[in-house]
């Protein structure tokens, strides 16, 4: 049937007929030309990502450069939001009051985010509750005394503090964090004992090392101030010695085998919509080979490794079963 054979014969017929079809097709012309409108592709205003732990650690000019990057693909800025407290829990599991995943709202997540539930009772949990979108890389976790400290090595300072209980002080970030937990199990092996001290982030624990507040400080995030001269390395919680430290040994080798996987990727809301989230993923792990972004994860000593998102996921479930395992060996009852 044709356009002439749709319009009735009549005049008056005719003319309402007419303007009908015509105001008909400039509907449908209008939803045609609003239509690319209303799905603006992804993103179409800035980006938070969530930092758990306050502004001058070592993840600002990490997460930085990765942002900066991941901007210029996505054409929006990255604003870093730090979201300090917790033990770096606290800014990660905001994502899971959020009533909406619409990939506007990301965070860091790590291992203490993980472990959270196994220690104490939250409302969410870290396998349900996220949308896990890339992992980045690994840390590494490293035995640091200030640069004229008293203790050449590992060795020197178990021994102290197997003399004098409780009378050295060891800081981490965090009361329940997987290097504070590992603090523990050294000194149990040793049968020495320190005075482990919670910060709520590195560079606040660095200027109470350097001012002498601090005797020890085991946490990642020791790279610039290795390199400045201003700390002296003891060991490290990894597998093999570091490329950049290969005179440092490693926990492990000095007779005690204990070694800390440290995982950092992002995370989304729960429910965020697949394309959104490739996107996502696509952005970050084009930014993953900017130059200052692995001039950056060089200089703190991380490990690249990169993760889909469903591997992540896997890495998240992984961990959190060997984490539930070495709790109930060593006899931890959750709060």
């Amino acid at each position: 049937m044709s356009f002439r054979d749709e319009i009735p014969c009549t005049g008056i017929e005719r003319r309402d007929a007419l303007i009908r079809l015509f105001a008909a097709a400039a509907a449908a012309a209008g939803v045609t030309a609003a239509r690319p409108a209303r799905a603006d592709a992804f993103p179409s205003k800035p980006i938070t990502l969530i930092l758990p732990f306050p502004p001058g650690g070592s993840f600002d000019p990490i997460l930085r450069a990765l942002c900066n990057a991941a901007a210029q693909d996505l054409g929006q800025p990255i604003v870093l939001m730090h979201k300090p407290g917790g033990g770096g829990v606290t800014g990660t599991a905001s994502l899971t009051t959020m009533s909406e995943s619409d990939g506007y709202t990301i965070a860091v997540m790590h291992n203490s985010v993980i472990r959270q539930p196994l220690l104490m009772k939250t409302a969410w949990h870290p396998l349900k509750d996220f949308s896990y979108l890339i992992g980045l890389a690994g840390l590494a976790t490293a035995v640091s005394v200030a640069a004229d400290a008293k203790w050449q090595t590992l060795s020197e300072l178990l021994a102290d503090a197997k003399a004098r209980p409780g009378a050295i002080s060891w800081g981490n970030v965090g009361a329940i964090s997987v290097n504070r937990i590992y603090a523990e199990r050294l000194a149990k092996a040793a049968g020495a004992q320190f005075n482990l001290i919670p910060f709520k982030g590195g560079s606040e624990a660095f200027q109470a090392l350097l001012g002498h507040h601090l005797d020890v400080y085991g946490d990642p995030g020791f790279g610039p101030m290795a390199t400045s001269g201003k700390v002296r390395l003891l060991a490290t919680f990894t597998e093999q010695r570091l490329k950049r430290w290969p005179q440092v040994p490693t926990v492990k080798e000095l007779g005690h085998d204990l070694v800390i996987e440290s995982a950092i990727g992002l995370v989304a809301p729960k429910n965020l919509d697949p394309a959104i989230g490739a996107r996502l993923h696509a952005a970050f792990k084009k930014a993953m080979d900017d130059p200052e972004y692995r001039r950056m994860v060089d200089e703190f000593d991380l490990t690249p490794h990169y993760r889909t998102g469903p591997a992540y996921r896997a890495y998240a479930e992984a961990q959190f079963a060997r984490e539930k395992t070495m709790l109930d060996e060593s006899g931890f009852k959750p709060e």
